[in-house]
């Protein structure tokens, strides 16, 4: 993926299996998040392949690779703060074809209010939750999609330590009920605690994949956060 004469991503190569949780590490500006834009469909990759299920989806608009099953949260969480909790929940059953029961998709979204824990505010204007909140909130409205894949944007920053292991806990009930998690973070514990295998992109490029504890003591990694740090 270029922009201009600056290659936000170069040659990134990786495959993902079905019931995984991958973390995907690297310092700040290592093409993370464009990772995710480009897989997710809001931006169309300049080169390469992507493929979902077998199928090539790189270049296709968002809500068609949405509607094959793949989800997303953001890092600056986009809720719709006009709307109730339930009815931003409702969003998304409506996107996924979900809200054609005779209660509109009420008891749909009410019961994936209860798997994030948020079933006591479901009536309350989604402005007025707190940020771990509206993180759950996010995943809520992205689970209404049916996803198979799910997107994951550092949904642990920001938040308090309690609230984090929290959440935490549910990223392993998502994957535990059959969805596929790839997760951006900078928590390292959180990374190297939930993940079956980890990425490091570093100025746009792959340099390390493995199992979390091979990629943490991998030269090139440490480098690249040392470098990252003292630069």
């Amino acid at each position: 993926m270029r922009f201009g004469g600056l290659a936000a991503l170069a040659d990134v190569s990786l495959r993902v299996e079905s019931g995984e949780i991958v973390g995907l590490i690297g310092p700040n500006g290592a093409g993370k998040t464009t990772l995710f834009n480009v897989v997710s469909g809001l931006v169309r990759p300049t080169a390469g392949v992507v493929r979902f299920r077998g199928t090539p989806i790189g270049g296709l608009p968002s809500f068609r690779i949405a509607r094959l099953g793949i989800a997303r949260t953001f890092q600056l969480v986009r809720i719709l703060p006009a709307l109730t909790v339930a009815q931003n929940v409702l969003v998304g059953l409506y996107f996924g074809g979900r809200a054609r029961a005779a209660d509109g998709g009420l008891v749909a979204a009410r019961r994936l209010l209860a798997a994030v824990g948020l079933e006591a505010r479901a009536d309350e204007p989604a402005r007025t939750l707190p940020l771990a909140d509206r993180k759950r909130l996010e995943i809520a409205r992205a689970l209404a999609t049916r996803p198979a894949l799910l997107l994951l944007d550092e949904v642990l920053s920001g938040i308090r330590a309690v609230e984090a292991r929290s959440l935490m806990e549910l990223i392993r009930a998502i994957r535990q009920d059959g969805t596929t998690v790839i997760m951006i973070e900078h928590i390292m514990k959180a990374i190297m605690t939930l993940s079956d295998r980890v990425v490091v992109l570093h100025h746009g490029e792959k340099i390390a994949e493995g199992p979390p504890g091979a990629v943490a003591a991998s030269p090139a990694v440490v480098q690249a956060y040392l470098g990252a740090a003292s630069s």
